[in-house]
């Protein structure tokens, strides 16, 4: 497990080493480690969301760990039927994103502020005790993130394209 640890020490991901080491067993995948380190509240930047939680009541929580200009998005209008649809403003554009799930509303974000480098990128690390694990990542470590056999997240063909 030390290399998982050493990488995320060195890029300041970490929260507490101690805590990480005395939570994680020997022996385990790290990308399990990583779910558990998230969950945990171990990894800056990391959320553990509910999978009960809609893409509306995630906004707030998300896009203030996002940081940057995402915090002054603004959700204007929430309409449930047929599909839930979130009308956002950001700047002066009001725009409509149709969001069935947690996973379309990252995918969205991510895409709103692929250019924006004072916003963190935002990975779905997986699913982990009943939560769907995401992770809020600078953009400058991102591209050694996705070198590191440890780091493979639901959504990394995406996050490709912000660590550009």
């Amino acid at each position: 497990m030390p290399p998982l640890l050493d990488v995320l020490t060195r890029e300041h991901l970490l929260k507490d080493r101690a805590a990480a080491s005395e939570l994680l067993p020997r022996g385990e995948p790290p990308q399990v480690s990583l779910l558990r380190l998230c969950d945990a509240g171990l990894l800056q930047g990391g959320l553990s969301v509910s999978l009960g939680v809609r893409p509306d009541e995630l906004m707030g929580p998300l896009t203030l760990a996002m940081g940057g200009a995402a915090r002054r998005l603004k959700v204007v209008d929430v309409r449930e039927r047929p599909v839930l649809e979130l009308h956002v403003q950001a700047g002066e554009v009001i725009e409509r994103w149709e969001v069935e799930n947690l996973s379309a509303l990252v995918h969205n974000l991510n895409d709103l502020y692929r250019d924006a480098q004072d916003v963190r990128a935002v990975a779905e690390l997986g699913e982990w005790e009943d939560a769907l694990q995401l992770w809020c990542i600078d953009k400058r470590a991102l591209p050694r993130l996705l070198r590191q056999p440890f780091f493979s997240p639901w959504n990394a063909r995406a996050l490709q394209g912000s660590a550009s």
